[in-house]
């Protein structure tokens, strides 16, 4: 499955971490997010990797050239910041199956296994992970509303008045049809072709849309403090895993060798 990263944001609530670089490499717990993203696509499959770039894209692109990890890199350029929609259209001739979209600006310790896994089995138009936020948070993201069932019926991007706390968390599984969305799309009212309202189209056209929980944690670093968030949960985890690892060893029994 290939996989796309969108990086193409100035990161302008980031500055000043972003006075001199694009968004995806402000570096989190000694590496940029990309990379972040990239390594965790690859533990997931991904067989090329395609990154949309915008701002300062000669920094991402001289930084990673075309490979890493041996997985391809291919770029494309959306030459204005007009939303997630408009971004992912740009890489509409490289895809002609099933593919996996990560937001270049987040963290993930979760089940993304689960969303790709869906998709797989279920051949949905589109899997992604949501979760629970506080409701003063929620008007930052994707907002889904559900029915009694806690089935999704509605996406709304960034509404003033959210209908619900459960939001999409940044990272996708779409098929095609995705692109057709995209090209109905039409300007929010922040005057950006959004994603949630390509998400919305497929939902309203009676499309399959499997929404799978959060299971673990993800930050979206949109600033500064989110950054200094991240990395102290990444090195809680490290902590955590070292920690493990010591009482393996010291609960390990003897090993006896007969001369």
């Amino acid at each position: 499955m290939k996989a796309v990263v969108l990086a193409a944001g100035k990161g302008t609530r980031l500055r000043p971490l972003t006075d001199d670089k694009p968004k995806g490499m402000v570096e989190v717990d000694g590496k940029p997010l990309i990379t972040h993203c990239f390594d965790q696509l690859i533990e997931l499959g991904a067989d090329e990797l395609i990154v949309v770039v915008g701002y300062m894209k000669e920094v991402i692109i001289d930084h990673y050239g075309d490979a890493y990890e041996g997985v391809p890199i291919t770029y494309t350029h959306q030459r204005e910041q007009n939303g997630l929609a408009h971004a992912l259209l740009t890489v509409e001739e490289h895809i002609d199956d099933d593919f996996m979209l990560i937001l270049g600006d987040n963290i993930f310790e979760a089940n993304l296994q689960d969303v790709v896994r869906r998709q797989r089995e279920d051949r949905a138009d589109a899997a992604f992970l949501v979760e629970e936020v506080p409701w003063e948070d929620a008007s930052r993201y994707g907002v889904c509303d559900t029915n009694q069932y806690g089935e999704i019926t509605d996406v709304v991007e960034k509404p003033e008045d959210p209908p619900s706390n459960l939001v999409m968390t940044g990272f996708y599984t779409f098929s095609p049809a995705i692109f057709h969305a995209c090209h109905l799309v039409q300007p929010s009212n922040r005057d950006e072709y959004e994603i949630s309202d390509a998400i919305d189209l497929l939902i309203q056209s009676g499309r399959t849309i499997d929404a799978i929980g959060l299971d673990g944690w993800r930050i979206d670093v949109g600033y500064p403090e989110d950054r200094d968030r991240a990395e102290e949960r990444l090195n809680e985890e490290t902590d955590a895993a070292d920690e493990t690892e010591k009482t393996d060893v010291e609960d390990a029994p003897d090993t006896i060798v007969d001369s």
